[in-house]
Order: structure tokens, then sequence, then C-alpha cells
């Protein structure tokens, strides 16, 4: 078997024509489905904590069936079947969008609620003495303090969301790992196509890990 790599082909402008439109798209697709997803998450979150049952067993149904299928089923689902319940098509990249929101938004949730649940009791207990209602209550006092005390966490979720966007290969949108497919396949190289893509998302992601280890040690010490 010959494995005889070839990676004169690699280039900028092979970088620039297919990869950086990919890379564009996993980014957006990263940026739009971690904001939407905290903030559903953050909502999920504050449902089953309030203590009522009429939010906190939708809530926890919904987060414990979306964290017990995989991603790409979830892609699959939405992109088959909705244009048949809707009767028209929504195209490949706004079902991303939407299944990895709904999707992040259940993995999200457990992080808010494990960052709600490590804000001592006694300073809820203070915000409902000088009058605070629930609401603010969690505005102003919880929900500031959870965030700062699960960024870390938040942020290694967005790594491990940002390589879940290669799942989208699966429905034809045009991400990164598309991008190195494409070229792959025009320049007759796609094991140093496919190769490269490794290289990238390996490069990418160990730099941003190593970017949220500092941040955890700088939040130890604030702590």
């Amino acid at each position: 078997m010959n494995l005889a790599l070839d990676w004169s082909f690699f280039s900028w402008d092979v970088f620039s024509n297919y990869v950086w439109k990919g890379l564009k798209y996993s980014v957006m697709l990263t940026v739009i489905a971690t904001i939407g997803g905290i903030v559903f998450g953050t909502l999920l979150a504050l449902m089953r904590l309030s203590g009522k049952k009429w939010l906190d067993i939708p809530a926890t149904i919904y987060v414990n069936g979306m964290r017990s299928i995989p991603l790409v089923m979830m892609i699959l689902w939405f992109f088959l079947l909705m244009p048949m319940i809707i009767g028209k098509p929504i195209g490949a990249e706004t079902s991303a969008i939407v299944t990895f929101i709904a999707f992040e938004a259940a993995y999200f949730s457990e992080i808010m609620r494990a960052g709600i649940q490590s804000i001592p009791r006694g300073q809820v207990f203070a915000g409902q003495a000088v009058g605070m209602t629930y609401g603010q209550n969690m505005r102003l006092v919880v929900l500031p303090q959870a965030f700062r005390n699960m960024l870390p966490v938040l942020l290694t979720q967005t790594i491990i969301l940002f390589q879940d966007t290669s799942l989208v290969y699966a429905i034809g949108a045009y991400d990164m790992l598309k991008g190195f497919d494409i070229a792959g396949k025009n320049y007759g190289r796609p094991v140093e196509s496919y190769l490269m893509a490794a290289v990238t998302y390996f490069v990418l992601c160990y730099a941003l890990s190593w970017f949220v280890k500092r941040l955890h040690k700088k939040i130890a010490i604030i702590r």
C-alpha cells in the first residue's frame, strides 16, 4: 500500500478558496449556538430550581431527553422531518443552527444549574432579607457569580461544540470539514486534506483549551 503523501497542493489559495468559508460558518455556528444555548439553558436551569413541579418536570424531561440522543441524530431528524411538517425546505445551515441551540441548551442547563447551586445559600437569604424577589435575586446576586464560577466550564463546552460542528457535514452544510473535503476531491488528495483538517481542528482546540486553563487559574486566584 502506497502511503506517500503530497502536501504541495495545499496553499493559501486553497485555504482561502475552500476552507475559509467553512471555517467562518463553523465559528458562526459555534457562537450562535453558544449564546442561544446559554440563554435557553439558563432558563431551563431556573425552571428546574424553581421548586414548582409544573416548571421542573417539563424542563427535566427536555434536558434528560436531549442528553440521551446523539447530536447527529437530532440534526438528521430535524433536517429531514421538519420540511415534511411545515411543507417547505429550511436549508442545511438553518437546520444546523436550530438543532445546535436546542441540543446545547440541555448541556448548558446542567452547567448553569451546578453554577447556581454552588453559590452559598447565605447570599440568597441576604437578597431575600432586603426585599428582593426571586427574579431580582437571581439576576443581581446569583447569576453573575454563577457565570463567573462556571466560565471555564462554559468555554470548555464551547470548544466541544466547535468540534461537533463537523457533524453538519451529514446534511451537506458548508463547514470547515466540508471545505477540506471539497479541496481534497478537487485536487485528488483526499487523505492529505482530511489529515490537514484533523491538524487544524487539533491546533485550534488545543489553543482554546490552553486559554481556558489559564483563565481557570486566574478565576481560582480571584476566589
